[in-house]
């Protein structure tokens, strides 16, 4: 994109924010999420248009958090202008690819270093990898009782193939020390109020030297949206999108946990409750730990609920499912709220850390109403949970979600 077109959707994206854009009139409840989010969401909720994007579904303007439509998970990959849009911070940068410019240091690293994009681009040899990308909070909104925080439906995910260098590449060259423990990234954008804490991640050494750990530059085949962490994002397959930085501006290589707000304070979970593989033990205490992997999940999106149907019909049921990276092996459903299962056929294997296709045909339906549920399980025997475990901050759910459609 050039820098006339990237320097208008800044500044269009600054009027968005300011509320100067128009907002598509409101949409049905049915496209704005669950009925089942807290009270006054739906009421509130739009359908509006950020620069570069479709109509998503607005959560909140500052910072800008916009949820996909669950239609556009009807493709195996998201489509770039449906992707979803979450931010911690409301000063969104205008950053120019001619001038970008990532450091390299801290104090676990031989030497500092400063690279370009296209030094990135060329330098390093090209990867491209099929993830989900995955808000922490994803199904927040369906937390009973209700939980503080982006209230989301199920649209604050999307998948895509990602394309760049790999971090452990980009360490190498730098040389990180044998004493690392960790490797912290910033980005561009900032908080508005000074007492606000700038958005600091960090990494265990162990995943970010994983060969699938990337310093993604394009999605989906073309640059990575503004939206969406141009010119360069942290891409961490398998795990929710909070380590996923975007518009990277440094790295540091650490003998030390890092200490910061949104590692110390912020997306923890309690210890032990969740069936977890990937520990990030220096970020461990007695009672939390920092979410890591996903965990094994499924959606689905045809019928949807409050569906009329035909007596006779053969209705299929289809959707997707995904998990922290051992892979999807199976997808089960049931037409009679989980008294019996079928297994449905599975779509293309897409790699272990993009979501994957699924379908089932039901037999002749007959009238009266219908419970349509969704189980999928991956390759280590994990499957979804039939009752919600609870955490202070609505993460992971992965409860086996509940379609109610109408036979005549």
């Amino acid at each position: 994109m050039n820098t006339d077109r990237r320097s208008f959707l800044v500044s269009a994206s600054r009027l968005a924010l300011a509320g100067a854009l128009p907002i598509a009139a409101r949409a049905d409840s049915s496209q704005l999420g669950p009925s089942t989010l807290p009270e006054g969401t739906l009421e509130s909720a739009r359908l509006a248009v950020l620069p570069g994007k479709v109509s998503l579904i607005k959560k909140t303007w500052r910072p800008p958090n916009f949820e996909t439509p669950v239609e556009y998970f009807r493709h195996a990959f998201t489509p770039n202008d449906a992707f979803f849009v979450r931010y911690h911070l409301a000063q969104i940068p205008e950053v120019s690819a001619q001038t970008w410019q990532l450091r390299i240091g801290g104090d676990a690293l031989d030497k500092a270093q400063t690279l370009t994009l296209a030094q990135l681009r060329g330098e390093f040899e090209p990867v491209e990898i099929n993830a989900v990308c995955m808000c922490s909070g994803n199904r927040r909104g369906l937390f009973v009782p209700h939980v503080p925080g982006v209230e989301w439906g199920y649209g604050a995910m999307g998948n895509a193939r990602w394309k760049g260098a790999r971090l452990k590449d980009v360490l190498g060259r730098a040389g990180v020390q044998k004493s690392a423990v960790e490797i912290a990234f910033d980005g561009a954008d900032g908080p508005v109020l000074d007492k606000t804490p700038d958005f600091v991640k960090s990494l265990p050494i162990w995943k970010a030297m994983d060969e699938n750990t990337l310093l993604a530059y394009e999605m989906n085949g073309e640059p990575l949206p503004h939206w969406n962490g141009y010119p360069v994002r942290v891409v961490v397959p398998g795990w929710t999108a909070t380590y996923w930085m975007k518009h990277l501006t440094s790295i540091q290589a650490l003998s030390a946990p890092f200490k910061g707000f949104w590692m110390s304070t912020a997306y923890r979970i309690p210890k032990g409750i969740f069936p977890v593989v990937d520990r990030f033990l220096t970020q461990e205490t007695e009672t939390n730990t920092p979410i890591t992997e996903m965990v094994v999940n499924s959606l689905i999106l045809t019928p949807t609920s409050g569906s009329q149907l035909r007596a006779g019909d053969t209705p299929e049921v289809a959707g997707v499912a995904w998990d922290g990276g051992a892979g999807i092996v199976s997808v089960d459903v049931s037409p009679d709220g989980g008294q019996s299962w079928h297994a449905a056929e599975l779509g293309d294997d897409l790699g272990r850390f993009s979501w994957r296709q699924w379908r089932y045909r039901v037999p002749a339906v007959r009238p009266g109403s219908m419970e349509i549920m969704a189980r999928a399980t991956n390759r280590v025997g994990s499957s979804q949970t039939a009752q919600l475990l609870p955490n202070p901050a609505g993460y992971h759910h992965n409860v086996m979600q509940r379609v109610s459609v109408t036979v005549s």
